[in-house]
């Protein structure tokens, strides 16, 4: 059975796109075969794997509004075994023209159906906000990974999006859980961090990982070479950290 996790977080600035670019390429890596989906219409993802948006003939938005098939708007093998369904800017006005469509919040579930049986793992990178989008994604997935970046304000929004996941199961999607929340930014030199760390495993009443991606030098100039961090780096810490995570994901 493929499974299917969104990676969300309303708030931005927390590691999330690179978090979705890195544990898909990871998990590739580790021989499944996974699809990244681009759910932002930023398509940081996409452009995160070496796809120029400005050069694809088809992508997410045209899956959204019933132009091509997943089929064809899916990249095939950008890395080994790792696929990609690409975003493009068109996404931002997506919501607007699915406002009228009939069950709008099923869409990228009905469309991806098709093709799944190809892949073991598909990751879903998420919107920084709770969208129409965001509400495809977890229709779709199975699971929420949340990044949450070690800083004060870290619990800021957690409880909305807690929230919205409930709803969403309630009404929507009977089967979605939070997997789990993974720590990024992670300042070994500063108290800060660590008090974080500590202060959410005290109070939240979720399933935290074990593994914490660093704020990590190689991990913030990968993406603007188009390769995840396991290409550019693959020795750096931030490699070896989403490595961790993807055996994490693996073995629960």
């Amino acid at each position: 059975m493929t499974r299917i996790i969104a990676i969300a977080n309303q708030k931005g600035g927390v590691g999330k796109t690179t978090t979705a670019i890195n544990l898909a390429a990871c998990l590739a890596e580790r021989h499944r075969r996974t699809l990244l989906v681009d759910a932002d219409p930023q398509g940081n993802a996409t452009s995160g794997v070496g796809v120029r948006k400005n050069e694809l003939e088809h992508s997410i938005y045209d899956l959204f509004v019933g132009s091509a098939t997943a089929e064809e708007c899916i990249l095939r093998k950008v890395y080994k075994r790792l696929d990609i369904l690409p975003s493009h800017v068109n996404l931002s006005g997506a919501e607007i023209e699915l406002l009228d469509m009939p069950r709008k919040e099923f869409i990228l579930k009905e469309k991806l159906a098709p093709v799944l049986k190809s892949y073991d793992y598909v990751i879903i990178d998420c919107p920084p906000s709770l969208s129409m989008l965001t509400l495809n994604a977890m229709t779709t997935a199975q699971s929420i990974l949340v990044p949450l970046q070690c800083e004060f304000y870290a619990l800021e929004g957690l409880s909305q999006l807690i929230y919205t996941v409930d709803l969403v199961k309630e009404r929507l999607n009977p089967e979605l859980v939070i997997d789990g929340v993974v720590f990024t930014m992670y300042d070994s030199r500063t108290k800060l961090s660590a008090q974080v760390v500590e202060n959410v495993r005290v109070n939240l009443k979720q399933r935290i990982y074990r593994t914490v991606i660093p704020r990590n030098v190689r991990l913030a100039e990968a993406p603007s070479y188009g390769e995840p961090v396991i290409v550019y780096d693959s020795k750096s810490a931030g490699a070896q950290s989403y490595r961790r995570l993807a055996k994490e994901v693996i073995e629960r």
